[in-house]
């Protein structure tokens, strides 16, 4: 199914997508990858606010490069998901419920995306170009020190993605796998 959806990814509307929905993405969202993500944990664990308000927030996981003049933002290509893996469910715990990015997820993750009713997108890799244009604000918030992997606040519109793992934990990495096999071993019969 097609979707058409603006942020924020509240319970309810997180509760709507599904595996293998084809997603256009409009609203508010945040970049972080595995350095930004475990500076965030550290200072939930110190008792520490966040720099933003994760409740309902969606959190891209991108390094983007430097603006080139004229430009909002450079190349903003998603990075491998796992890697935030061991970060994703605390920030889950305290409201976040998107993430975009690449690559498989953890069962750990995909546990907390049930009990918090979170979505994995998927983003394509290798089209960073492309999704900058859907980028039409960028703002650094915290962690400027971290160069690519500070924490940014962007408005995006119309961004490409798919919903790759959704609140139930259905996973079109598993099911569309499953479902080529399928189709080979019929191709045999």
């Amino acid at each position: 199914m097609e979707r058409h959806i603006t942020l924020p990814l509240t319970e309810e509307l997180a509760r709507t997508l599904h595996a293998g929905d084809t997603v256009y993405l409009t609203g508010e969202i945040y970049t972080s990858r595995d350095a930004g993500h475990k500076r965030m944990c550290e200072a939930l664990e110190r008792g520490e606010t966040l720099p933003f308000d994760p409740q309902d927030a969606t959190i891209y996981y991108v390094g983007p490069t430097p603006a080139k003049p004229g430009q909002v933002i450079g190349s903003a290509g998603p990075t491998t998901s796992g890697r935030m893996d061991a970060y994703a469910p605390t920030l889950m715990s305290v409201g976040a419920r998107g993430m975009i990015g690449k690559g498989a997820r953890l069962p750990e993750v995909v546990d907390a995306m049930k009990k918090y009713v979170g979505v994995y997108f998927g983003a394509i890799g290798g089209a960073g170009a492309l999704l900058a244009k859907c980028i039409k604000k960028s703002e650094l918030i915290a962690y400027e020190d971290l160069g690519a992997e500070a924490l940014r606040r962007l408005y995006v519109e119309e961004m490409p993605l798919v919903v790759i793992i959704d609140s139930d934990g259905r996973n079109l990495y598993e099911e569309g796998r499953a479902a080529y096999l399928a189709s080979r071993r019929q191709e045999k019969e």
